[in-house]
């Protein structure tokens, strides 16, 4: 086996599966940003873990309201999903400029975004510093879908949006 760079390596695991987490800023508006860093840690109870760099405007929000949403977007929100993931909130309305819709979410206050494949509404129960991330920890407490939409999106090495039903959007 030959020695790699960890960025080398991260490129060689890829594709990874994209998600939008939507949040709310400390003023209560909602913002979405792009994720690959999204794992289950646990069936009973259902947690989530979210690994989001301390500098990304929704950081504070989360860290602030103690909830977020993980959604899988479907293949026809690739290119709303591109754009939520290559601009800050801070300067923009990401959702409405994406085109993207939310509805109220069931048990969060934060919104969800209407169409994604899946939503999984979190509340933080834990957190926790992973150098330039924290992870936080979120226990599902409402799941929503569209099962007829049941493809998502991956994301490449290079920033390539993709489904497996072949959507695809240019790198950024």
């Amino acid at each position: 086996m030959q020695t790699l760079t960890p960025n080398q390596g991260v490129a060689l695991a890829a594709p990874m599966i994209y998600s939008l987490v939507t949040s709310l800023d400390a003023n209560g508006r909602p913002n979405a940003l792009g994720v690959s860093w999204v794992t289950r840690t646990s069936l009973d109870p259902f947690l989530l873990m979210v690994s989001i760099d301390h500098s990304r405007y929704s950081h504070a929000g989360i860290d602030f309201h103690k909830e977020f949403v993980v959604h899988y977007p479907s293949a026809e929100q690739a290119e709303a999903a591109w754009f939520c993931g290559s601009r800050s909130g801070r300067d923009i309305d990401k959702i409405k400029e994406a085109g993207l819709s939310l509805i109220d979410s069931v048990a969060v206050q934060v919104p969800t975004i209407e169409g994604a494949t899946v939503a999984f509404e979190c509340k933080v129960i834990g957190q926790f510093e992973t150098g330039d991330h924290t992870v936080f920890v979120g226990e599902v407490v409402a799941t929503r879908g569209e099962p007829q939409k049941a493809g998502h999106l991956y994301v490449t090495s290079n920033y390539e949006f993709f489904s497996l039903e072949g959507s695809r959007v240019p790198s950024r």
